[in-house]
């Protein structure tokens, strides 16, 4: 079977919620919208505090081609332009708050009926964009970025990733088994976008009942292949070089090999984008982890608070940390006053006993993580490196190769937080470029 070098292979835990029907949430009276919800350029509100709003209209707009505009997630009124704490930062960001009026009424011309693939290829990243779709497994790049690379930048491989490797969760799972028509029609847009006449969907072999499915929905251009089961197959790269054997150089991207690639929810929402002019309001979310009494995937609207969340999902069991995310590269939360944003792939609840709250120690030098490390670094190194905040000498050392997966910290003895290290260097080289 196929996969890459590298990788490590942590307790799947999927059994929690993989075999979960998705289940709507109900609406609520409140939702923030936070207007930050990709990466690039920060979206600028377009709407006041009294202003009545419905279901999809646009409550920001993008500043520059790297970004994307966020729409209502139901009709209600504009309470304020308020700010709530950002997930991913941690710091308290811009939000729209909506006092939602409980009638749910879509915006004007919403949802419209039309055939993507009789509009153009620009009619349709135009589409995308005004939807505000962005990478939904939790990297949030604008897709219309995604899908218009440079002149010079041959594209020849479409990838669309259901490996879904995180352990807990399983929403694309769930998604690719009760909507498959959605991912496989979006798959098309795409590659009428790209000009390719075929695709690859890459599902990791722990999903067994979604791989014959997917074989069975998809045309005669759409590939499905099975992956060995490790811990990143799904990270982007490691996808590429295990379907095609191409390598990333160090500082590229997947275009630089001839390749794209689309989270399989990131697809389904470009055929809502596409196919009804859509926006991306909503997605599928995995609530799962011992620290909650029933975990479920959910269809939740973007905006919905956690704490509302974990209410719905009967409350906390001996919680000691929340995670947005999977647990290898979620972000751990401070507060359930927080709310699910168009990335939030999963929340995950664990109790004391499934973390690893043990002080570090100095590293032994033992060689694991470098075995372990899908991107051939040497993560010790960067480690050290860290403990001394020194960038430049980390930068020589191709830190900014580093995906962040976690798999050298899972695999330390010493329980250094490796991850930890390189974020803080990153963030020191970012801040020397900016001061510059």
């Amino acid at each position: 079977m196929k996969t890459f070098k590298g990788g490590i292979h942590p307790p799947e835990e999927k059994q929690l919620v993989k075999d979960n029907p998705i289940v709507d949430f109900p609406l609520s009276s409140r939702y923030h919208v936070l207007v930050q919800q990709h990466l690039g350029a920060p979206a600028k509100p377009v709407v006041k505090a009294g202003d009545e709003v419905r279901k999809g209209q646009v409550l920001s707009e993008p500043l520059g081609f790297v970004s994307v505009p966020v729409h209502a997630p139901t009709s209600g009124r504009v309470k304020e332009i308020g700010r709530i704490v950002h997930p991913v930062t941690g710091l308290l960001a811009p939000c729209v708050v909506i006092d939602a009026d409980g009638r749910d009424e879509w915006a004007e011309g919403l949802p419209m009926e039309r055939d993507p693939f009789a509009m153009s290829r620009d009619e349709l990243l135009d589409a995308i964009k005004t939807a505000g779709v962005v990478g939904m497994g939790g990297a949030t790049f604008p897709t219309h970025v995604k899908l218009s690379p440079p002149k010079d930048k041959t594209i020849d491989t479409f990838i669309v990733n259901g490996a879904e490797c995180e352990p807990y969760l399983s929403s694309d799972h769930r998604l690719m088994l009760e909507q498959p028509e959605r991912v496989l029609k979006g798959a098309g847009v795409v590659m009428k976008i790209l000009g390719l006449d075929r695709a690859t969907i890459a599902i990791e072999a722990n999903k067994p009942d979604a791989i014959k499915l997917m074989r069975e929905k998809a045309p005669a251009e759409i590939q499905v292949e099975a992956l060995k089961v490790k811990y990143p197959q799904g990270a982007e790269k490691q996808l590429i070089n295990a379907l095609t054997g191409r390598e990333v150089p160090s500082g590229g991207l997947p275009m630089d090999v001839g390749a794209v690639v689309q989270n399989a929810g990131t697809c389904a929402a470009v055929w809502d984008a596409c196919a009804r002019g859509i926006p991306l309001i909503e997605r599928i979310t995995s609530v799962t982890g011992r620290g909650i009494v029933q975990p479920k995937n959910i269809r939740v609207r973007v905006g919905t608070l956690l704490r509302e969340v974990i209410e719905f999902s009967g409350g906390l069991n001996g919680a000691a940390k929340i995670i947005f995310g999977g647990p290898m590269m979620g972000i751990a939360q401070f507060t359930q006053d927080i709310a699910i944003m168009k990335g939030t792939s999963g929340v995950l609840v664990l109790r004391e006993e499934d973390t690893n709250i043990t002080d570090y120690s100095a590293c032994i030098s033992c060689g694991r993580c470098v075995e372990a490390c899908p991107m051939g670094l040497i993560p010790s190194t960067l480690s050290k490196l860290g403990e001394k905040g020194m960038w430049q000498k980390a930068k020589e050392n191709n830190l900014l190769d580093c995906v962040e997966c976690g798999s050298c910290t899972y695999v330390s003895p010493a329980n250094r937080p490796i991850v930890h290290f390189v974020k803080h260097l990153k963030a020191l080289s970012r801040a020397a470029s900016a001061k510059k």
